[in-house]
């Protein structure tokens, strides 16, 4: 753990929380994959980590339908979408569906933390898609409510394009799945995040 404490504390060094006076997280221009908290660990890292300390904790903040079709970390123990899939709406020119936050990313995952006892100085473990755009700014989130040990995933469940080749563009180099990690199609009934009823959404 030597290596991973002075990765933080250097970090920290290199990078400042920026909070509103409600403590949540100012929008800038920074780079999205960068965290206030500067905490980062490739998903081989992130292995080891929860190896050796029994009480880090994995959560994966993907969209169900993205698990669905390309996996799932085994150790994972908490899952919430940072963004769901607006099925409403089709983007014809883009031919895909809008990706919108999820209203209730807080509350969800704040819920969940607690109902597994995490701490405020427990190592919480963020993984997306590649570690660009979700992980970091969830990161952020649970800065603003004083967790200040949370690291972000920086090649993600499904990694890197690969930039040469005749699968130029497949999702191919490094990251969770092809780090040769466990990982599965199966998501235990007990971790798999599930919409919110209306009957749930007002507790």
């Amino acid at each position: 753990m030597k290596f991973f404490q002075s990765l933080a504390m250097l970090a920290c060094l290199v990078s400042g929380a920026v909070f509103a006076a409600t403590g949540n997280p100012v929008a800038s221009s920074k780079d999205p994959s960068q965290s206030s908290l500067g905490l980062y660990v490739t998903a081989k890292e992130a292995y080891a980590m929860l190896e050796q300390d029994p009480k880090a904790v994995l959560v994966d903040v993907r969209d169900p339908v993205e698990i669905k079709f390309t996996g799932f970390a085994t150790p994972t123990k908490i899952h919430v979408p940072w963004l769901l899939t607006d099925t409403s709406r089709l983007n014809a020119d883009q031919q895909t569906w809008p990706m919108q936050p999820n209203p209730q990313f807080d509350q969800q995952l704040l819920s969940r933390l607690q109902q597994l006892g995490v701490q405020k100085d427990d190592a919480i473990i963020l993984i997306c898609r590649s570690g660009a755009t979700r992980s970091a700014p969830a990161v952020d989130r649970l800065a603003g409510y004083g967790y200040h040990n949370v690291w972000s995933v920086t090649d993600g469940f499904e990694g890197n394009t690969l930039p040469e080749g005749p699968s130029k563009g497949v999702r191919a180099l490094d990251g969770w799945r092809n780090s040769g990690l466990p990982w599965s199609y199966r998501v235990p009934a007990d971790v798999a995040w599930t919409a919110p009823t209306a009957e749930t959404a007002q507790h």
